[in-house]
């Protein structure tokens, strides 16, 4: 197991009665986790120190085109897509045009849409789909061993009480009790401090959807929300100061102007806050039963937006699995490519955020210079233009395949066009999809595990098995029924 520690405590085995799975945290990582594994038959409890209700203060603004596809195999991306802004074309270090438009993607664009809009969506779906909401619930501590975790947890009265799962996911941010409880690090640094947020009203409104430009010490960033109100992001070098630094609008106006030229005649700020941003990884995200998700398992620059958008696709890689080990699917093993899938990418987050600040930043004459050729050369070079916006995006990652695995195993499948739909339409019943060609069919078995069968639209005859996340298990260009039963039993499809 990647990074295990067993520890001993004093309960037994999970009675009947306990969840399979306690999720601790209620924002987007948390909400998507629990209600996937809800959805798939886990009885799971998701608890949340906060009292009940969604903060419309959270930081995260965008929606980038894989995660839009992930929830689109959840039938949630249309509705999410209604009541945000798209963005088709960004404009950076004003000489790298990025062309959204020209992604192999259903969701060719950037969804501008708060967090906390993110959150409600998920949230019904996951009351809907039977989650065990705790609100006003503050672990304490924890100990496992061979059969299970226990948690300590405080109730909103200030009782203690225990809580036992099979397995338990810190999806609870940067400051994690359950990472902490495990006695996992957290290195890293601070990378930008004293960056300010702001939501205000503007009496002009900017020319495009995203307004963003660095110059000097200053940076600055602005989005639209849907209720009028603009999301300020901003950052002057040459005024360090410490978070509990009082916050006034007219330091906000002041990092614009000098950012943008302009400061668009900001007023009514409903909220202002001052705040740092680290650059950390935890080494392991798995330690026994008890794995680690989003803000607590990694945290960046807001560069790029990758942060909401990276915690959501770790709960996507998770939850299948812990579905599948839960229901008797799959060996330990496949619990343990959650680390090895997901902790590479999670530093490769890290690595394009913080050189998109670094970037940003570039004061010296040399340094601007050498930006101005970079933004240039990516402009020019298609392949190293697609890789760069493929990372962003998300849709370039792929996973680890095994020695002499078909050239397809390991990467993102596309919304391939099927005879009986589309392929993250399928992906929607939660289980494998397996697609044949046409006239081929395969017996997978029945009962919980079994693989959707469907078709190609097309003459292709590659067989292709595509697990529950939207990415390829399994491919052959020639399959017979032997090759295929074999490909879903290693994957515990069927």
């Amino acid at each position: 197991m990647n990074g295990t520690q067993e520890t001993t405590g004093t309960a037994g085995a999970a009675s009947t009665s306990d969840p399979a799975v306690i999720v601790v945290g209620s924002g987007p990582t948390g909400l998507l986790l629990a209600g996937d594994l809800a959805a798939a038959g886990v009885p799971v409890t998701l608890l949340e120190k906060r009292p009940h209700g969604i903060s419309n203060l959270s930081r995260a603004l965008v929606l980038h085109a894989r995660t839009l596809e992930q929830l689109d195999a959840r039938g949630l991306a249309d509705e999410l897509e209604a009541m945000g802004k798209t963005l088709g074309r960004l404009r950076l270090f004003a000489h790298l045009d990025v062309d959204l438009e020209k992604l192999p993607s259903r969701y060719n664009h950037l969804l501008v849409l708060p967090q906390y809009e993110v959150e409600r969506v998920l949230e019904r779906r996951a009351i809907a789909a039977g989650v065990d909401f705790r609100y006003d619930n503050e672990v304490t501590g924890l100990t496992q061993d061979a059969d299970g975790v226990t948690l300590e947890v405080r109730g909103p009265g200030g009782e203690s009480a225990t809580l036992r799962a099979a397995y338990v996911v810190g999806a609870d941010g940067m400051h994690s009790p359950v990472r902490k409880a495990i006695g996992l690090p957290f290195p890293g640094k601070s990378a930008i401090r004293s960056l300010v947020l702001a939501d205000v009203k503007l009496a002009e409104k900017p020319a495009s959807v995203l307004t963003v430009n660095a110059a000097g010490d200053a940076f600055a960033f602005i989005a639209p929300f849907a209720d009028g109100y603009y999301r300020v992001i901003g950052w002057n070098r040459a005024h360090n100061v410490p978070d509990s630094e009082p916050l006034d609008l007219e330091e906000v106006k002041e990092i614009t102007r000098l950012a943008l030229g302009r400061d668009y005649g900001m007023h009514d700020a409903r909220w202002m806050s001052r705040f740092h941003s680290d650059e950390r990884q935890a080494p392991a995200y798995r330690v026994g039963r008890v794995f680690l998700a989003g803000d607590a398992a990694h945290v960046h620059t807001p560069a790029g937006g990758q942060g909401m958008n990276t915690g959501l696709q770790d709960a996507v890689n998770l939850s299948w699995k812990l579905a599948a080990a839960v229901n008797g699917r799959a060996s330990d093993g496949l619990l343990d490519t959650y680390q090895s899938e997901r902790h590479p990418i999670g530093k490769a987050v890290l690595r394009s955020s913080g050189g998109i600040v670094r970037l940003a930043m570039a004061k010296r004459p040399w340094s601007i210079a050498g930006r101005a050729v970079f933004a240039s050369f990516v402009s020019a070079v298609r392949p190293v233009r697609e890789k760069a916006i493929g990372k962003i995006t998300g849709i370039g990652y792929a996973y680890p395949a095994p020695k002499g695995a078909h050239r397809m195993a390991g990467h993102r499948a596309p919304d391939i066009a099927l005879k009986e739909g589309r392929l993250y339409e399928a992906l929607r019943e939660g289980e494998f999809v397996l697609i044949v060609p046409e006239g081929e069919d395969y017996k997978v078995g029945d009962g919980a595990g079994q693989a959707v069968v469907t078709h190609w639209a097309s003459d292709r005859r590659t067989t292709l098995l595509v697990r529950p996340d939207g990415y390829v298990a399994w491919a052959a260009d020639e399959a017979d029924a032997e090759a295929v039963r074999a490909a879903l039993g290693e994957w515990g499809a069927a």
